[in-house]
């Protein structure tokens, strides 16, 4: 596997440069994905250790609503926030299909002003992990935490260094169908350890029958992290880290094959 090294790590919004046309494509590329047992996974987390069960969440960088709207059929008063307007385009289609009520606003976390306080904030999928440098992350825990009430949960899952550099990317090839399009994606990952990121190039084809519909390309820059540094930004926006799990299992270590851990924190 190569190494790349770009030089200084510049602030960008999360996913403002990415999930274009890629978002397009992101609920046949995870049509896989068990959104149900993670939105279980966030309540057994709120009731283990809320000290009081939330009923306002913001979730930050909430896609095209994967969580925000199970969560919202569950009776939770959602507000979901993304940079990509291609997601939240998608979450609102999608929650109106649905029938639920939730809201939905083109907003990057480092630009959050809302005039409401939530009872919780959850940023799922590795949306931190897009947080590359320093200072993006603290500005962005700190409008988080300046969001949501005092003893309120974030939860939040990203990419765990010590699996990283257990496991190491490798390059994979996706093949998806859904609705009669079919969607094939290569992910090649270039690992920078100095920076502790990896960027990986995704180069999609979306067809349906023998006709190309579409080819995009797309560079993601994902950031993993190590325990003792989460803790750090954490307690440095005014968290207090409470556990690191297995995710989506609220009991389990992380363990060198872990490659997403969940930290749950309080706020101070």
């Amino acid at each position: 596997m190569g190494k790349r090294h770009d030089g200084d790590m510049q602030t960008r919004p999360i996913r403002d440069n990415v999930f274009n046309s890629y978002g397009k494509y992101y609920d046949i590329i995870y049509a896989d994905k068990d959104y149900e047992k993670e939105s279980d996974f966030l309540e057994q987390t709120f009731r283990k250790h809320s000290k009081n069960m939330p009923k306002a969440i913001i979730d930050v960088g909430c896609g095209t609503g994967g969580h925000a709207i199970p969560l919202a059929k569950r009776g939770y008063e959602i507000t979901g926030i993304d940079a990509s307007e291609t997601m939240i385009n998608l979450a609102k289609e999608k929650a109106r299909k649905a029938g639920v009520k939730a809201d939905f606003y083109r907003i990057d976390v480092s630009r959050l002003q809302l005039d409401k306080k939530f009872d919780a904030c959850i940023s799922m999928f590795a949306v931190i992990s897009y947080l590359t440098d320093n200072k993006s992350i603290s500005s962005s825990l700190s409008n988080i935490r300046n969001h949501i009430k005092k003893d309120s949960l974030f939860i939040f899952d990203f990419w765990y260094g010590p699996a990283v550099l257990s496991i190491l990317p490798s390059i994979k090839i996706k093949k998806v169908e859904k609705g009669g399009i079919k969607v094939i994606r290569f992910a090649e990952p270039y690992l920078d350890t100095l920076h502790q990121i990896c960027r990986i190039n995704y180069y999609l084809l979306a067809c349906k029958g023998r006709t190309i519909l579409e080819e995009v390309e797309e560079e993601h820059a994902m950031r993993f992290f190590f325990p003792e540094e989460i803790k750090y930004f954490l307690e440095n926006s005014d968290f207090k880290l409470l556990k690191l799990c297995s995710f989506p299992n609220l009991d389990e270590q992380p363990t060198l094959q872990t490659w997403n851990v969940a930290a749950i924190s309080r706020a101070a």
